[in-house]
């Protein structure tokens, strides 16, 4: 079960995944950009955007979109904060 959070520290633990997340997302693709925001739709919490190189392989593409998602999920079910993550050719 999810603990309840003041404002500022669910902003400072949304803070920290995001860059959890990106962190990741540059180890598996460190050639691509990876932007992070806290924009927010619905019930989300923020977003990690992978844009790969040019000419990388469609299976690539989906190992990193696979790992990234599946810590996103972790991230959800441990402390209940939903970023959404996706990689964008």
């Amino acid at each position: 079960m999810v603990k309840s959070r003041s404002s500022s520290e669910r902003k400072n633990l949304v803070d920290k995944y995001l860059t959890e997340l990106s962190l990741l997302a540059k180890q598996l693709c460190p050639e691509g950009r990876v932007e992070a925001t806290t924009e927010s739709f619905e019930d989300e919490d923020g977003h990690v955007r992978i844009y790969p190189p040019a000419g990388m392989r469609e299976e690539e593409i989906a190992d990193i979109e696979g790992k990234v998602a599946d810590r996103c999920i972790d991230i959800l079910v441990e402390e209940g904060v939903f970023i959404c993550a996706a990689v964008y050719d």
